[in-house]
C-alpha cells in the first residue's frame, strides 16, 4: 500500500480496507463467479485510487474530527454567483415513503412551468457498479457492509461530473436519494458515521433536500414492502433515527401520511424560491465542509 503522509485517518482506513479485501478476494471456480469477482476487484481499485485522488487534492477538507453535515448556505463556495443555473432537488426518506411517485410528480410541475428539468435516482442501476449494488439489494450477493457503502458511494461519484455540467447548462435535477441515504443506511447498521461521510465530500451539495417523513410502521404497511433487503421493519426504525440526527437547515420536513395531493402542492411550494435563486447565480457548493 501507498505510504503518504499526512493523509487524513478516513481515507488511510479506506485504503487499507480496499487492500485487504483484494488481497483475501479468491476467484471462484466457475466463469460467472471469477468475472463477478473481478469486477469487485477493479471496483475496489477504481474506489481506493478515488479516495486516494481527493486525499491528495484535499488533505484538510475530510478530517474525520471535523466534518459535519451543513446547509447549502454554509457549504464552501466554488462558483461564480454571476452564473445561471439548475437547482439541484433532494428528496430522502424511508423505503415506501412514496420519494419515487413524488420525484415524477415534481419533475412534471416543474417541466410545466418551462423549467429544464431531470429525474434522477441513487443508486443508477445502469452502470456496472449499479449493477452490483442491484444484485446486492435483491439479495443476490452478499458484500461487507463497508464495501457496499464505498459502492454506493462510487456510484454517486461516476456521475457527479454530469450532474455539476446539467446544473450549470440550467438544468434543475430532481433526485431520488443522494448522500444522505447512503449515510442514514450504513450508519444503522453500525458503521461510524464520520467514516460513512467521508467518502461523500466533494459531492454536490443540494439546493434542497425534502425529506419526506413517516412512521417505519406506516411505510410498512405499503405494497411491495419488503422486496428488498433492507425493507425490515427494524432496520427502518434504525434509519429513521440516522436520518434524524442529519438534519439540518437545507432540510424542508414534510409529513408523508398525508393525502398524495397535500404533499405534492407542500414540495412544489417548497422548491419554487430554491429554483428562482439559482436561475439568479445562487453558487454551488460542496459537501461537506469543516
Amino acid at each position: 500500500m501507498l505510504k503518504i503522509p499526512n493523509l487524513n485517518p478516513v481515507l488511510n482506513s479506506s485504503l487499507k480496507f480496499l487492500e485487504n479485501q483484494n488481497s483475501l478476494l479468491r476467484l471462484g471456480s466457475t466463469p460467472q463467479a471469477r468475472a463477478t469477482e473481478l469486477k469487485i476487484r477493479n471496483l475496489r481499485a477504481l474506489t481506493a485510487r478515488r479516495l486516494l485522488s481527493f486525499g491528495l487534492d484535499h488533505p484538510n477538507k475530510c478530517c474525520v474530527s471535523s466534518i459535519r453535515m451543513e446547509s447549502s448556505s454554509n457549504c464552501n463556495l466554488r462558483a461564480s454567483s454571476s452564473e445561471s443555473r439548475g437547482a439541484l432537488i433532494v428528496l430522502e426518506g424511508l423505503d415506501r415513503s412514496g420519494k419515487t411517485s413524488q420525484s415524477s410528480r415534481l419533475l412534471s410541475y416543474l417541466e410545466g412551468l418551462g423549467h429544464s428539468t431531470e429525474l434522477w435516482r441513487f443508486p443508477n442501476r445502469s452502470t456496472s457498479v449499479g449493477q452490483m449494488i442491484s444484485a446486492y439489494l435483491s439479495n443476490k450477493s452478499c458484500l461487507d457492509d463497508r464495501t457496499i457503502h464505498l459502492l454506493f458511494s462510487a456510484n454517486r461519484w461516476e456521475k457527479r461530473s454530469l450532474m455539476e455540467t446539467q446544473l450549470k447548462n440550467g438544468t434543475t435535477l430532481v433526485v431520488d436519494r443522494y448522500s444522505y441515504s447512503g449515510v442514514a443506511f450504513s450508519s444503522a447498521k453500525g458503521l461510524d458515521i464520520e467514516w460513512c461521510k467521508a467518502p461523500e465530500v466533494g459531492l454536490l451539495a443540494p439546493d434542497i433536500v425534502l425529506y419526506l417523513d413517516i412512521p417505519p410502521e406506516k411505510a410498512a404497511e405499503r405494497g411491495g414492502y419488503g422486496g428488498e433487503r433492507y425493507e425490515q421493519l427494524e432496520f427502518q426504525k434504525k434509519v429513521a433515527k440516522c436520518y434524524q440526527a442529519l438534519c439540518d437547515s437545507s432540510w424542508k420536513v414534510i409529513d408523508a401520511c398525508q393525502p398524495i395531493e397535500d404533499i405534492e402542492k407542500q414540495l412544489q411550494d417548497a422548491v419554487l424560491d430554491h429554483v428562482r435563486a439559482c436561475e439568479r447565480g445562487r453558487p454551488l457548493s460542496y459537501l461537506w465542509p469543516r
